[in-house]
C-alpha cells in the first residue's frame, strides 16, 4: 500500500529566479535555490521533477518570465506542488502573487514557499500568502519611492544622478554642465525641425554635415525624434 501511495503522488516542480544584482548582494544564486528546493522535497519524500529558471529577470512582472510560465503550466498539468525558495523569487506585485496562487488552485495544484513556510493547500496558508504578497509589494514600492526621491533631489541640486548624462550636457566635478558642441548640434536639429523636415531627412542632412552622435556614428532618425520629443515611428514630425 505504501508503494502505491507514493506512485500516485504528483511530482513537484521548482522555480528559481535571480537578477545579477541580487545574485551578487544576497547570494541567492540559481544553484543555491535549486539546492534548497531539492532538500525540501527530499525531506518530505516528494518526487521532484523539472526545476525552471529565469536568469537576470526582474520580479516586478510575470508576463516577461518564460521560466515561471513553464513552471505554472507544469504544476497545473501534473496537479503537483510548485516549490519556490521565497516569495521574492516568485512575485513583487500583490496582484501577480494572488493571480499565480489562484491559477494553481483552479488547476488543483499547490504553491509552496520554503523560506516563509507557506503551503497554499490550507486555509491558513492561503491567508498568510496573501499577507506576505501585500508586504512584498509594500517593500518594493517603498524602495522605488525612496529611489525616485533621491534622484529628484540630485537633479534639483545639479548633482550626478545617472551614469550617462542627457545629450547636450556633460558631468564635471559631479555636476551637470552644458556641452558646447552638443548644444550646437541640438540647435541645428531644432532649426531643421522648424523648417518642417521629416526626421529621416534631418538625419541625412546631419550626416552630410559630418555631425556625429556620441558613439561616433551618424544620428539615426529615431534618436533625433527622441531628442526633439517626437514619437513618430515613420520618422515624421509629430508636433
Amino acid at each position: 500500500m505504501e508503494k502505491q501511495r507514493k506512485s500516485n503522488r504528483a511530482d513537484a516542480c521548482g522555480y528559481v529566479r535571480v537578477s545579477t544584482v541580487e545574485q551578487a548582494q544576497e547570494g541567492l544564486s540559481l544553484d543555491a535555490q535549486r539546492a534548497k528546493i531539492g532538500a525540501y522535497c527530499m525531506a518530505r519524500d516528494i518526487p521532484l521533477g523539472e526545476v525552471y529558471a529565469d536568469r537576470g529577470i526582474s520580479g516586478r512582472r510575470t508576463c516577461n518570465r518564460p521560466g515561471l510560465e513553464a513552471a505554472i503550466d507544469h504544476a497545473c498539468r501534473t496537479k503537483g506542488p510548485l516549490v519556490v525558495y521565497s516569495l521574492s523569487r516568485l512575485a513583487r506585485s500583490t496582484r501577480d502573487a494572488i493571480l499565480i496562487a489562484e491559477r494553481l488552485d483552479r488547476c488543483g495544484a499547490q504553491l509552496v514557499l520554503i523560506s516563509e513556510n507557506v503551503d497554499t493547500r490550507t486555509a491558513a496558508g492561503r491567508m498568510f500568502y496573501a499577507v506576505l504578497a501585500a508586504l512584498a509589494q509594500f517593500e518594493a514600492d517603498q524602495i522605488a519611492e525612496r529611489t525616485s526621491l533621491a534622484l529628484r533631489y540630485k537633479r534639483q541640486q545639479g548633482k550626478r544622478w545617472c551614469r550617462d548624462c542627457p545629450y547636450g550636457f556633460k558631468w564635471r566635478a559631479g555636476r551637470m554642465h552644458e556641452d558646447v558642441q552638443e548644444q550646437r548640434t541640438l540647435g541645428i536639429m531644432h532649426s531643421l525641425r522648424r523648417r518642417g523636415l521629416p526626421f529621416r531627412e534631418m538625419a541625412k542632412r546631419l550626416e552630410a554635415r559630418g555631425v556625429k552622435n556620441r558613439d561616433g556614428r551618424p544620428f539615426p532618425f529615431q534618436r533625433i525624434a527622441v531628442l526633439l520629443g517626437g514619437e513618430s515611428a515613420d520618422g515624421r514630425r509629430t508636433a
